[in-house]
Order: structure tokens, then sequence, then C-alpha cells
């Protein structure tokens, strides 16, 4: 069964977004809407028909693990620069289904704790289980994009963790769980749109952080440090898909998309009884 969002797509959105071979940032523009050329009004009436189907994919994932302790999960991993809309992804994609079968994990600044172990031990202990679809909001790649361009790590440190992250990701890949990486790319000229409409609303103050600012200068940066971790992190067993997010409704349209595909791919079939239904219809009709 194929979600009805999917029907006005004109490509094929994984071919479309994915960084692969000869991959450049700098030739997305963030504005642009590839594979999908209807409105706004349409993609919110896509975007809930798509939610239908990902919530049945939900559904059935999560039950067939609980009948098959090796059955497969999926991690969406999202990186982007702040205000970019990884929080309009979570509240409107994957908020949308059931809550018990997602597991969401916000990576701040490392802890004490955390700063003890590899920088991938943390990460580890927050994968998701067999049936479960977990949300990185942020990830292990901070640890060289913000470790590279603040200077957190030397620089052998940082080209190590690049080899660790690819063994990493297939040895999660070949356990079972489908990794959909998604860098929202905004420009700067709508982040900076963003931000001040968080200071002019006193209800979005709270989002608002001064550093904000600081990181903007630091641009540039960012960007080489991405594009060096698509060239270097986006393999075929875990590919990286860059969606332009200047229009917050195809960014959520596209993710939802990936996501779909990922659970398609899957296939997850509803358990069968494990008892004689016609012989439970018969008891609980004389009961």
């Amino acid at each position: 069964m194929i979600a009805k969002s999917q029907r006005h797509w004109t490509g094929d959105v994984q071919d479309l977004l994915r960084a692969g071979d000869g991959f450049a940032l700098a030739d997305v523009d963030p504005r642009a809407t590839p594979g999908y050329e209807q409105d706004k009004v349409q993609a919110a009436e896509d975007l809930e028909a798509g939610v239908a189907q990902l919530s049945e994919y939900q559904e059935r994932l999560y039950a067939r693990s609980r009948v098959d302790a090796t059955h497969a999960s999926v991690l969406l991993v999202l990186q982007a620069m702040d205000s970019a809309g990884k929080g309009g992804i979570i509240r409107h994609v994957v908020g949308a289904v059931d809550p018990q079968g997602i597991d969401l994990a916000a990576f701040k600044k490392p802890t004490p704790e955390e700063l003890e172990h590899d920088f991938l031990w943390r990460i580890e202990r927050r994968l998701p289980e067999p049936g479960i679809i977990g949300v990185f909001d942020r990830s292990h790649y901070e640890d060289v994009l913000i470790g590279r361009v603040r200077r957190l790590a030397p620089a052998d440190e940082i080209e190590r963790r690049y080899g660790a992250i690819n063994e990493f990701e297939k040895r999660v890949t070949d356990a079972g769980t489908r990794v959909v990486k998604v860098m929202l790319h905004i420009s700067p000229e709508e982040q900076k749109e963003r931000l001040m409409e968080r200071l002019d609303r006193p209800d979005k103050h709270w989002k608002y952080n001064p550093g904000d600012v600081d990181e903007r200068e630091l641009w540039p940066q960012y960007m080489a440090a991405y594009q060096t971790v698509f060239e270097r992190t986006s393999t075929t067993y875990a590919p990286w898909y860059v969606v332009p997010a200047d229009r917050k409704w195809y960014a959520r349209l596209a993710v939802q998309h990936l996501l779909l595909e990922a659970l398609e791919d899957i296939d997850p079939q509803w358990p069968a009884a494990t008892f004689d239904v016609a012989v439970e219809k018969q008891r609980l009709a004389a009961s």
C-alpha cells in the first residue's frame, strides 16, 4: 500500500536528496522543493494523508517486535543549524504516531560522565530497541561538526571519528536498524528571520539562545564541516539526505516520505495469532 502523500512526488525522493558521489552542499538551494511541484496547501493535505500510513507502519513494526525480539528498528538522525526545523519534524512527522513506539534522544553538551568515555558511548546507549522508531535530535555528528569548527578536539581525533562513525553505523545497520540521516539545510537569511521572530514574540523568547548569533559568524566553517561529513560518512548502508529547509512544509513532507520509504522496505507484517481465533470467538460469545 502506497501512502497518498507519495502520489504527488515527481521523482525518487531518496535519489533527489541523497548526498552521493560528487555531492556539493553549495549547489543545494535551501528554498527548493526537489521532486514536489505542489504548493503549501496541497503539502499540508499530503502530510496528513501520510500520517495514517506512517502510523500503521509504526504499529506493525512495534507489534512484530513483541513476538520477534530480533526484528528491525528505525533510527532517524536529524542534524541542522539552529532554527532549521528539527522541532517541527519531531512534532508534525514523528509526533503524529503512537508515542509508545517512539524513542527521542536530544543530545546536548556532554556531561562530565559522558566525557569520561569515547564520544560514541552515550550514542550507543540510546539506540532504538527492536520495533521502535528512534529519533536523534542532534547526534554523534556534533562531535565532527562543532567539534571541528570550535576545535574541541585535536585534528587527528576528529579524523579518527569519521572512521569510528562508519564502523559504528555499519554494525548498527547489520544488526537490523535502518538508519535515516537527514540534514535540514536552511539559508542564513531564513535563519535570521526565524531568530528575529523569536525575539519579537515573548512566547518564543525561551527558544532564543544568544549563542546562535555567535554561531552564525562561523557559517562558512560549518558548511565546510558538513561537506566533509557527507564526503566521509554518506555510505551505501547509511546515506545522508540533504533536505532544503527554508520551506518548513516541504522539509516535513520530505522527511515523512523518507521514513515511509524506509518502513516500506522493512515491510513489517502483523504477527499471526498464537491461539485459535475461531475457538476464542466461541468462548467469548458464551462468556
